[in-house]
């Protein structure tokens, strides 16, 4: 019965989403912190010197795309990957190079054959838990480019959870990092500090640990979403088939009713005739 197919998903797909959400719920607070302490920092010295803060006119383009491996997610994945392809039409109008890392088999399936260079492609990546040693490969990979420049900036693309029933699909800059504007509001706070080693010594150790931990979130992000996106897609599959069935039983009976009626009145006329 495929009502209580899609009731047992959506069941499983809740389950999965109270455990997603205590780590998201884990992830956030740290992320924020970290990328807090790099922008304060990164106002003390000069970020032209730094090639992970250095920024230069953009000739080419990375973009980090972050799919499911999966369907029955109603619009999860479209609207990401709808999302990548106006950023990358908005791009190449510009006349400027794109260039793909894609994580997940859906976004791999639909970009592979769409002759945008694909630097990198990751698929079963949420088949066990999303782990930090995984977006420390991919970071290192970006980090590369960046300092070698062979790109000039890089952006992620992913689904966020805004409610356990809500999610929206973000597109960040993950490279240069751009300090928020209330850095420099606690600028003069922080001069009363001595920073040891250095400002900088400091920066360097983290920086390669923000972009891991920034590719971490989204991935958080996006399994988490992704849960929340099929809970939905169950919860409304089941509804639908449950208004299917009761639409159908109803036609059902109907035949079934003109089907007796039908047989009373040849038995009526029946008798009537051997009358």
């Amino acid at each position: 019965n495929t009502r209580r197919i899609t009731s047992a998903m959506k069941m499983v797909s809740a389950a999965k989403l109270r455990k997603a959400q205590n780590l998201l719920y884990a992830t956030r607070p740290y992320s924020n912190k970290l990328y807090e302490m790099i922008a304060d920092l990164s106002i003390y010295i000069d970020r032209d010197s730094h090639p992970l803060l250095a920024k230069r006119e953009i000739k080419s383009v990375d973009l980090v795309v972050i799919t499911a491996d999966r369907g029955l997610a109603g619009a999860f994945n479209s609207n990401v990957i709808k999302a990548a392809w106006k950023e990358i039409q908005n791009f190449q109008s510009q006349g400027k190079n794109v260039n793909l890392i894609l994580i997940g088999r859906k976004g791999v399936n639909f970009f592979k054959n769409k002759g945008i260079n694909i630097v990198a492609s990751y698929e079963d990546v949420y088949r066990n838990q999303v782990n930090i040693s995984f977006t420390s490969i991919v970071g290192g990979i970006l980090s590369s480019r960046f300092v070698e420049e062979k790109t000039d900036a890089i952006y992620v693309i992913n689904n966020e959870l805004i409610t356990s029933s809500t999610y929206e699909t973000k597109i960040r800059q993950l490279l240069p990092l751009e300090p928020p504007e209330s850095s420099s509001k606690r600028y003069d706070e922080m001069t009363i500090y001595n920073i040891e080693p250095s400002k900088e010594d400091i920066l360097n150790s983290l920086l390669q640990r923000y972009i891991n931990f920034q590719l971490y979130r989204a991935l958080v992000e996006s399994s988490t979403a992704e849960h929340s996106a099929r809970m939905i897609a169950m919860d409304n599959a089941t509804k639908n088939a449950g208004e299917a069935i009761r639409k159908w039983t109803i036609i059902f009976n109907k035949a079934r009713q003109e089907a007796i009626t039908t047989e009373l009145i040849d038995i009526i006329n029946a008798a009537e005739a051997i009358k």
